[in-house]
């Protein structure tokens, strides 16, 4: 005798049905995890960059033509240097002479300078260690420079931002302040040199 296996949908009742639908279905396939690409960084190629930047520095006198635009405004003397700090060359100390005819002529100024691993597709962190009254620099030492933010370019190194706040100290963009009181007394020179003296003898003492 045939024994008919094929049941009509009509004749089972509804948990029946609803237990066949599901079974005909076809499995859910699990779904892909997308991973997460990683960012390698390679720091040998940042060291030999960062190496390379600190031999320019102490051979700087053999390159003062490359900038010839900032040699000019310095009366040739260009009064930047730096070096790294401690043990680690991603951290450096950095000193910059105010330059000739300037507010800060005769003055000497900190910095301190921090370079991401990513450097120099990204622009290290300076800041003014000496204290500095000038209208782009506030009280904590941050220096509000193009080239240090939206204008970096990976062309840049430490000698080109060394020279480049050394410029900004002589010519200093007033629309753009940091320090609005600065800004605001910038037209007056005479009292505005009296301010960048005592803010700077203060700081000396401070430190000393």
């Amino acid at each position: 005798m045939e024994v008919r296996t094929d049941v009509s949908m009509d004749n089972l009742s509804t948990d029946d049905r609803q237990h066949r639908q599901q079974s005909q279905q076809p499995a859910a396939t699990p779904s892909k995890q997308v991973k997460p690409s990683v960012v390698t960084v390679d720091t040998n190629s940042v060291t030999q960059r960062l190496q390379k930047e600190l031999m320019s520095l102490m051979y700087s006198d053999d390159n003062d033509y490359q900038y010839p635009y900032l040699v000019e405004m310095t009366g040739g003397d260009l009064g930047v240097s730096a070096f790294p700090e401690g043990e680690s060359i991603f951290t450096w100390i950095g000193t910059i002479e105010g330059g000739k005819g300037t507010m800060y002529d005769g003055l000497s100024y900190k910095l301190s300078l921090r370079f991401p691993l990513d450097y120099p597709f990204k622009p290290p962190q300076v800041k003014f260690e000496t204290s500095c009254f000038h209208p782009n620099v506030d009280q904590y030492g941050n220096i509000c420079l193009d080239i240090l933010q939206d204008k970096w370019s990976s062309a840049y190194d430490c000698r080109t931002i060394l020279l480049s706040i050394q410029s900004l100290l002589g010519e200093p963009n007033i629309e753009s302040p940091l320090n609005s009181s600065a800004a605001a007394l910038w037209i007056n020179q005479e009292d505005y040199g009296k301010m960048v003296r005592k803010h700077y003898m203060v700081g000396e003492a401070f430190e000393s």
